[in-house]
């Protein structure tokens, strides 16, 4: 067959030196993948230069304009001539593995001058005047005399035009501004004692002021998931982990919106994407992911960096204990929550609450006055009342008696309003028990909550270990040997869960029982599975999820269902078991148990 590759011009094959400017832009396709990349590394090369104010201008999303500018130390002229030169660097010691900056490599600012129009201010504070160099696709011009007070301005224009080809592959402007607005948050995530601001004519302009991490956090990602979030704070084998993790209650149709940091450096990494994944598994409705930002601080010995030229992965030298670190920390932490649930549902349903008050009241108006509306219910049936009820009382009740939902010994239940949940005061609809509590009212969906408090009893079973059912002869699979020692390498954690297996020569694996909650299954099916999900996230949760989903559908089947009648001691015994029962504030399928309004916004309501 004929080779149809375009022939180069080195018709001998014999091996040549590529020369600088082809290998920066070599070094660029790695490095500089998008104007949201350049950003990245300006922005680094700033805060290791000690800044504590930095100024972003983008223009076209980056892709006729960036201006990263800093009140960092500055470079003399002979530091600025070397620092266009690939691998030159002032950060890194002869020890590659002792990293404690965010730039190291010395690539960045030589690959962006081979593919842009790049220049380089910089001036530092006890020299008389500034220095500008300029690299124009790979030709350095300068350094020469220049004007600035101290720190460096680097500006990027034309970004890509030496390699039409890379432009092409650019999305659009909107697209480029928003990756540069996302790296700009991760960056004032990482460091809020630094002042941030980005501003241009494709943009709002966004300013962070220098802060704390709480108050950044905020800023970044705003009030409702500072409000909606849980600290987190754990320490394992010398790892400290910190950060802040949205209620599961509180999520969002992407994983965007979770921000991870190592040593301080920003990092996009799937095995922590993995280890959140896990944490949250039985929380959160398909397809939903929780807002949080974790900070890992550790050995820099025991962590990576230098994975890829781009710096966003990283390896750690034992990524089981940093998973277990992750998962354990954020499921303790919502287990310990106790009964907590998003505060946006009780916004919500005050906005409805307004809304549909304002039309009544419009409607109302129109009609023949208000006597229709507002007259007492006692006039329809003035004089029966109970025996022992109070008019007050038996206007309250009768106020909730055409539908038939209170129950019957609902008053003679002795309230106690100081429980987390309050003390329960009617049922409405068969599925809505209302509680007063010492603050305000909470709504309780019954089958919701008592469905979590079934299933967390059934999980606790499970932390015991899983009958297994035997089967009658070992079911042989068939795979590539990588997925059998991946398998067999989890094979006492499956153990526990019910599934053994083990080795069948090189290529195959025998399945001798399967668990039992699972009945008859695809066991072809499920090894396949979990071979995958193990070579893709490092972990086996897939089994774990599919019996955590049974133990989900028997929770649901076993609980009080909508439409049942509750007693006072019933509700109340319900609100109980929720206030000691594990992530009651949401049910198995990630929605909201009950919600809670507070008085004040209540009677705001009103007008009081």
């Amino acid at each position: 067959m004929a080779n149809t590759a375009k022939q180069t011009s080195n018709p001998a094959n014999s091996v040549f030196r590529l020369n600088e400017t082809v290998v920066n832009q070599i070094a660029a396709g790695e490095v500089i993948e998008r104007p949201a990349s350049v950003i990245k590394e300006l922005v680094e090369n700033a805060i290791d230069a000690g800044a504590d104010r930095i100024e972003v201008t983008t223009a076209n999303g980056g892709k006729t304009l960036m201006r990263v500018s800093d009140n960092g130390h500055g470079m003399s002229s002979e530091d600025l001539a070397m620092s266009v030169e690939r691998h030159c660097t002032s950060k890194l010691s002869d020890d590659l593995m002792d990293i404690r900056s965010l730039g190291f490599r010395g690539e960045a600012l030589p690959s962006i001058g081979s593919v842009s129009r790049l220049s380089i201010t910089s001036r530092r504070a006890e020299d008389p005047n500034a220095w500008k160099i300029s690299v124009h696709g790979g030709r350095v011009e300068g350094p020469t005399p220049a004007a600035l007070t101290a720190g460096t301005v680097v500006e990027v224009t034309d970004l890509f035009y030496a390699t039409p080809a890379r432009l092409k592959f650019l999305k659009s402007d909107q697209a480029e501004t928003n990756a540069i607005t996302d790296v700009f948050k991760r960056m004032s995530l990482a460091f809020p004692s630094v002042r941030f601001a980005i501003s241009g004519a494709d943009r709002a302009t966004l300013e962070y002021p220098a802060t704390d991490l709480n108050k950044r956090l905020e800023q970044v990602l705003g009030k409702s998931f500072r409000e909606n979030s849980i600290e987190i704070d754990a320490e394992r084998e010398g790892i400290h982990l910190t950060g802040l993790a949205s209620v599961p209650t509180f999520h969002r149709g992407n994983a965007l919106a979770q921000y991870f940091f190592v040593n301080g450096r920003p990092v996009r990494d799937k095995a922590l994407l993995g280890a959140v994944r896990g944490a949250y598994m039985d929380h959160l409705p398909s397809g939903r992911h929780p807002t949080l930002a974790l900070f890992l601080d550790l050995d820099p010995y025991l962590v990576d960096v230098n994975v890829h030229p781009a710096k966003a992965d990283v390896r750690f030298r034992d990524p089981g204990l940093v998973r277990g670190l992750i998962v354990g920390a954020l499921k303790q932490a919502l287990s310990n929550q106790g009964p907590l649930t998003s505060q946006a549902g009780a916004d919500a349903m005050m906005d409805a609450f307004r809304t549909e008050a304002q039309s009544s009241w419009r409607a109302r108006e129109t009609q023949s006055g208000f006597s229709d509306w507002a007259r007492p219910l006692e006039q329809e049936n003035p004089t029966h009342f109970p025996s022992g009820m109070s008019e007050g009382q038996a206007t309250y009740r009768q106020d909730f008696q055409p539908s038939g939902q209170v129950s019957e010994n609902l008053y003679n239940d002795e309230p106690n309003e100081s429980y987390p949940l309050g003390s329960a005061r009617a049922q409405v609809h068969k599925n809505y028990i209302v509680s007063q509590t010492e603050k305000g009212l909470i709504i309780v969906d019954q089958h919701a909550a008592h469905e979590r408090i079934v299933y967390e009893k059934l999980k606790a079973g499970m932390q015991d270990g899983l009958a297994g059912q035997l089967l009658l002869v070992p079911e042989i699979i068939d795979l590539p040997e990588e997925d059998v020692n991946r398998l067999v390498s989890h094979s006492e954690a499956f153990d526990k869960l019910g599934l053994e297996l083990e080795a069948f020569g090189p290529g195959a694996i025998a399945v001798r029982a399967t668990p039992a909650m699972l009945g008859e299954t695809n066991v072809q099916q499920l090894i396949q599975d979990l071979a995958d999900e193990i070579a893709e996230w490092g972990s086996a949760d897939g089994l774990q999820e599919k019996l955590e989903h049974v133990a989900a559908t028997m929770a649901c089947h076993g609980s009080v269902r909508s439409g049942r009648i509750l007693k006072a001691p019933e509700m109340n015994e319900l609100l109980r078991q929720m206030e000691n029962t594990p992530n009651s504030g949401q049910c198995n399928h990630g929605r909201p148990t009950f919600i809670e309004l507070d008085l004040k916004d209540i009677e705001r309501l009103f007008g009081r």
